[in-house]
């Protein structure tokens, strides 16, 4: 396989910098607090600077679903609604009853862009992914009876965990990869990731595959050769970012906001630093966030493609996402990667780019991901306690 880049598409993926869309929690980023109307339509008005679509995770949490859908009436956005799946059934009974309810008070057609059911449920363990690909269905039912079967309906997954039984319930893949929680160098991520997107298109035979969540933290410990900093958010947005939209690959982003309310005492200490935009609601870069007209995409999976392989195979069975069973090995370093004119601004600014030097070995968390209405084409994950 040789990689081909027309001028063309270099020039469009050097076009000002926009997201696909942001993982968003509505809940108050400090406390935690349940959102109102007008705390997202705040929020909404920071982000729309950058994208014009969220991905929410529940819509029963919080009832957040309601101040997230009235907050964009009579506008542009769109919304990824999310039904949470745990290992009890009453929780998605709830989420898909209040989705079912939200259909009858809102415009879905020109709101709602997908419907996610579950959220790294396989990879958590608390489903299997039959399961999971019978509640695809039972939604899929239920829009079906309300007129609302052009809405498309997924499940959100970590590649690993994303099968052929999920695969043929859901109408595109919305697959999870995070470099950083693979404990690889930023040197590596861009090859890392793009392989298992590749790998997990063969899989998914001609139906679409959107990268549901990826991202990386500025602070916090590190996971064995993955360092969060600054300088490496940068590189790995612009790295990903530049590379999907010369792919055609959509994806989400994330995230949106630091969120100091999250739970920290998991794999690594990051979970409050993986947003572009600070808990001030400050952007952590300076504008454009990214630019691709200097980016050459790595080669490095096409010249190497059997080795690769045979490469990432090996590492999938070691080095797929932290255990859910909570251990991890990890180390502190300073190590930072060079950071461009942008980041030093902002460094300058007081963001920090260095990791702390404490950890916790517990269970890890994490989370959140789209179809795209700006770039057509288009972490280990929040653990259920994060939401309810």
């Amino acid at each position: 396989m040789k990689l081909s880049v027309s001028i063309a598409a270099l020039a469009a993926a050097a076009s000002a910098a926009t997201f696909n869309g942001f993982s968003y929690n509505p809940k108050e980023l400090t406390t935690g607090k349940c959102p109102t109307v007008d705390t997202v339509k705040s929020d909404l008005k920071v982000l729309s600077q950058y994208t014009n679509q969220v991905r929410i995770y529940s819509v029963k949490d919080c009832n957040q679903g309601e101040p997230v859908l009235r907050a964009m009436e009579g506008t542009d956005w769109k919304v990824q609604l999310g039904l949470w799946v745990s290992e009890y059934e009453e929780v998605y009974e709830n989420d898909r009853d209040e989705l079912i309810r939200l259909a009858g008070e809102f415009d879905f057609k020109k709101q709602v862009s997908a419907i996610i059911v579950g959220n790294e449920a396989i990879y958590r363990k608390e489903q299997t992914s039959a399961q999971v690909a019978a509640k695809v269905r039972d939604v899929k039912a239920a829009l079906a009876k309300l007129g609302l079967s052009s809405i498309p309906v997924t499940a959100s997954e970590t590649w690993p965990y994303y099968d052929k039984t999920l695969i043929d319930a859901v109408d595109y893949v919305n697959v999870h990869a995070f470099p950083f929680w693979e404990g690889f160098k930023i040197e590596d991520a861009q090859d890392t990731v793009f392989g298992h997107i590749y790998d997990i298109q063969k899989l998914a035979d001609g139906k679409k595959v959107v990268v549901g969540e990826t991202g990386w933290p500025d602070a916090g410990g590190n996971y064995d050769d993955a360092v969060p900093s600054l300088a490496n958010e940068h590189r790995y947005m612009k790295e990903f970012i530049c590379r999907a939209n010369l792919e055609k690959i959509d994806y989400i982003w994330f995230s949106a906001f630091d969120e100091a309310w999250k739970p920290v005492t998991n794999a690594s200490d990051v979970e409050t630093h993986w947003g572009v935009i600070k808990g001030d609601k400050s952007p952590k870069f300076t504008s454009p966030m990214y630019d691709c007209k200097d980016f050459v995409p790595s080669t490095k999976l096409f010249e190497t493609e059997s080795e690769s392989e045979g490469d990432e195979e090996s590492k999938s069975s070691t080095r797929g996402r932290p255990s859910s069973s909570g251990s991890s090995n990890k180390h502190s370093s300073s190590e930072e990667g060079t950071i461009d004119e942008d980041v030093e601004e902002t460094n300058e600014s007081g963001s920090s780019s260095q990791g702390k030097s404490s950890h916790s070995d517990s269970s890890s968390s994490g989370a959140w991901s789209l179809t795209s209405s700006i770039i057509p084409a288009a972490a280990a994950v929040l653990a259920a306690a994060a939401f309810y």
